[in-house]
Parts: C-alpha cells; structure tokens; sequence
C-alpha cells in the first residue's frame, strides 16, 4: 500500500514538481532557434506518471496541456527502454494540429545492472514554424484535410536519424532541427529532476506524491461542484464557416460532485479545417472549468476526473480523420471554451466573452542566399469584462496564453516592417464594467511573401453580459480593402497588411 504524506511533504513535493515543469519550459524557450518558441513562447512541458496521467504542468498554452495526456496515452503500453525518445504529432492519435510537435521521453531510475524502475514521462510540446507540405508554416487557410496541412508524424520512436529525417522534410530544416533538440534538451532537465527526487526522497516518497496529487486536485474541484445547485444549463454559439455559420451547442449537467459536458447538437464535421480532434475539444473543456471551479488547484489530471465530455463522432468537435484540423486547435478551440463559460453562468459567475480568436498569421518568403524563412505569430485582443473589474486589454489568455513578438526582434529577423502596433480603442463593448480593448497590427513586406490568415469574430462580435455592450468585431485589411478572416494570398514590397483584433463584451448596465 502506497504511503501517505502529511501535508507539508506533499506541499514540498508538490513544488519540486512543478519547478523541473518550469525548468523544462525554460530550458525549451532558451534553446530553442524559432522567435515563435523563444519570443512568444508557444511551447509547454508537462510531467506523467507512469500510467500517463498528467502530474504537473508549468502554466504554458491551455489547449497544448489539455490535449497532451491523450499524446502520452497514445505510447503509454509500448515497450520503454531508458532513453527512447518518442515523437508525435498526428491530431488522431493524440496531437493538436500538425504544427505542435510532441516529444515524450520515459522516465527510469538509475540502475547499476538491468532495468530500472519506470518513474513517468516527461514531455514537451512546440508549435514549429514549419511542418512540410504544400503551404508554409503549416497553417493553410483553406485546406479541408489532414494531407494539405504538412507532415503527419504517427508515435514513432526517434532517434537522430529520425530527426534529421523529419526536418529534412520541412521548410528550413537547420531550425526544425535545433527547435526539436530543445525539446528533447527539455525533456532531459524532466528526467533528472525526476531521478534527483528519488535520489533524496526515495521512490516511494515520490510514488506517494504522484497520486496525492492527483487526489487533492480531484477533492478541491468535486467541492467546488458541491458547492453549487444541481441542474442544467445549456449554451449556443457559432462559428464563421465558409459557407454559414456553424453552431455549436452544450449542456452542463451538474450532479452533485460531477459535470457532464455534452456536445450533442453541435455541427457535422465540415469540409474545412475549422473540425476538432476530441483531444482538443476535452483540452478547452478542462481550461473553461477548472477557472471556474478552482484555478488555484494543483494544474493536474486529477482536477478533470469529475468532468465527462461528449461529444458526437463525425461531429466538428470529435472530427475523424482524414479531416482538416488546423484551425479547429486554434480557433474552434477559443470557441468552445467561450460556450462551456456560457453554459457555467447558470452555476458561478464568469466573464464577458473576449476575443475568442487567436487571429492566427503565418508568412513565408524566400531568403536571398535561395532557402525559404516561415514566420508564425497569435495576436492578443481585448477580453471581456467580470462582475467587478474592466477586461483587459490587448492580451492572448485562455487557449493561446503566448506572448507578444517583439518589434525589434520580428524586423531584424523578417524582411517585414511594423508600420503599427497599437491598442485598438473604442474596440470593449460598454458597460457598468468596460470589455478590454484589441489590437491594431499593420505589417508592410520589405520583399516578396505569402500570408496566411485564420480569425474568428470577424462577423459574430463578442458578446456582453448582464446588458453589456458586444466588442467590437475583428476586420482585416490588405492595403486598405477588406480581405476575409480566413484568407491566403501574396505580398509584394510595399504592401501592408493591416489586423484589427476584437475587443472584449462589458458586462453590465453603464447607465446602473
């Protein structure tokens, strides 16, 4: 029988974790070669128990963290070796889109003869720049299946021939390379901070840490369901497809400690990119409940056990393969997030809905030495307005989490000047309480490139609450018409490509 900690044991065990977490993701973004991973930190770490449950995360990108246990699941029962590293990106067998590359490496203790003992996984999650195929940066606008998004990596044990393989396959490959070291040189600080553990505490100190964890999580998010009436509630929203809106429905069934989340209603699978693996749909479920629920809670699996997903097969939120998935990750990810929030209103007070895109941009040209450059970049928005505080504004939060690229860094990397970077205002719908504002990003292309664009809420604009005013919807410009939210095209030297990101709903009555 596992022992038992006191609770300052588990506290301290409980730290140690999620600093090797941290560590990890530190060591990724300062190895790393892509401004996509070392500025805007589109990377996540994460460590397993040998089973696969997920038992620490640093606090990186929701929809990565939420998905990644499904990665780990997909190799959990294979026959692990010290030093097997395994790579992943396939939406069907546990990735996200085919851009966010997975590695996960087992975790054995040290032995001076044989096998050691598994202790876990540790793993790593980064969105490349570059992932093959016919559209650079892996982020097609109009692709409609799996095989126009890039390179599709099933589990595959990797070695270095298998690396150089893959990146050979992909656009600038010397950085796919180098981002995927840093990644493996992540996973390296998860195994030896795993190994020091047990080294000072003892295998079964950390066997029992594991799976206090995953119970505490467990325990503080049923009381928060506990704690509020049973009942039902059920939410719509929509997303911006190419051919109509398409809608998406659930109902939150709240039985004393547990939740259902039931997707039933919600669109078909399209002929698009806007489907989603399940993995990402349960990923923006976990996010929109444990905010509501219990934020503070161990970031862990055992905060999810009380939460049941469903959603129909071939439906948009659990697509099959081979459909198109790269702006389901992104942005139908931000949109079931939205409606789980509104769903939850009827059981504990949330938000105004924010932007709800992740106004996603790639560019890609030719170097002048004749080899290619991919760029890859969120844009933040306003967020929506809460019972007592204004939204924020001009912010990537909920499933994106990323950060800004700098000016300086994007123009001495691309041949790209920023003609505008600025808050959107105006953009927060009114209210007793103001949505946060957007952002107004205009680019001008110093040499031929192409561009991708994927946005939402450029004909659907973010509501508000309790008789608050919508955001402003998000518009895009190419110089100076109006191009769609979901567009590809080229850029000439001289062109500017204007992104006017939506603002968050207010919540509230402004004349109260």
């Amino acid at each position: 029988m596992t022992r038992r900690l006191d609770p300052v044991a588990l506290q301290v065990m409980s730290g140690a974790l999620h600093a090797a977490c941290d560590e990890m993701g530190a060591v990724l973004i300062r190895s790393a070669h892509s401004p996509n991973i070392t500025e805007r930190h589109d990377c996540s770490t994460a460590l397993f128990d040998p089973a696969g449950e997920l038992v620490m995360q640093a606090e990186h990108i929701p929809v990565h963290l939420g998905s990644m246990p499904d990665a780990v699941a997909a190799i959990v029962d294979e026959q692990h070796r010290d030093g097997d590293l395994w790579i992943l990106n396939d939406p069907y067998r546990g990735g996200t889109h085919l851009p966010d590359i997975t590695l996960i490496s087992p975790v054995f203790t040290e032995a001076d003869s044989g096998p050691g003992e598994l202790l876990g996984f540790s793993a790593s999650r980064a969105h490349h720049a570059d992932i093959g195929g016919p559209t650079p940066g892996g982020m097609p606008a109009l692709s409609v299946s799996l095989d126009e998004e890039g390179v599709v990596i099933p589990p595959t044990r990797a070695d270095d021939a298998v690396l150089d393989d893959l990146a050979s396959q992909m656009r600038n490959p010397e950085q796919r390379l180098a981002d995927l070291r840093a990644q493996r040189a992540a996973n390296l600080v998860g195994i030896r901070r795993l190994r020091e553990i047990v080294d000072r505490r003892g295998l079964d100190t950390l066997r029992a840490a594991t799976a206090e964890i995953l119970d505490y999580a467990e325990r503080r998010t049923r009381a928060a369901l506990e704690a509020v009436d049973d009942g039902e509630s059920e939410a719509e929203d929509f997303l911006e497809g190419r051919d109509g809106e398409l809608p998406l429905r659930v109902r939150a069934t709240v039985r004393g400690d547990e939740l259902e989340l039931d997707f039933t209603g919600s669109a078909d699978q399209v002929h698009g990119n806007l489907n989603c693996p399940l993995s990402v749909t349960k990923a923006a479920c976990f996010y929109a409940v444990r905010v509501v629920c219990d934020p503070d809670a161990p970031p862990s699996a055992g905060a999810w056990r009380p939460v049941t997903v469903r959603a129909p097969a071939g439906s948009l939120l659990n697509a099959e393969s081979p459909a198109g998935v790269v702006a389901g990750n992104v942005e139908t990810s931000s949109r079931v997030a939205d409606l789980v929030f509104e769903a939850l209103a009827a059981f504990a007070p949330v938000p105004a809905q924010g932007q709800g895109t992740m106004n996603n941009l790639t560019l890609a040209g030719r170097r002048e030495d004749g080899g290619e450059w991919t760029y890859y970049e969120t844009i933040g928005g306003g967020q929506g307005a809460c019972a007592d505080a204004d939204g924020p504004s001009a912010l990537h939060v909920a499933m994106s989490n990323t950060l800004n690229t700098p000016v300086e860094a994007l123009e001495a990397e691309y041949p790209i000047r920023v003609r505008e970077l600025a808050v959107r205002r105006g953009s927060g719908g009114a209210g007793a309480h103001s949505g946060g504002e957007g952002i107004a990003r205009e680019i001008e292309a110093l040499a031929p490139m192409r561009y991708s664009l994927i946005a939402e809420r450029r004909r659907i604009a973010p509501r508000g609450r309790d008789g608050g005013e919508p955001g402003e919807r998000g518009r895009d410009t190419l110089d100076g018409e109006a191009i769609a939210g979901k567009s590809e095209g080229e850029l000439r030297p001289g062109d500017r490509l204007r992104i006017e990101t939506p603002g968050g709903g207010g919540i509230g009555d402004e004349a109260r």
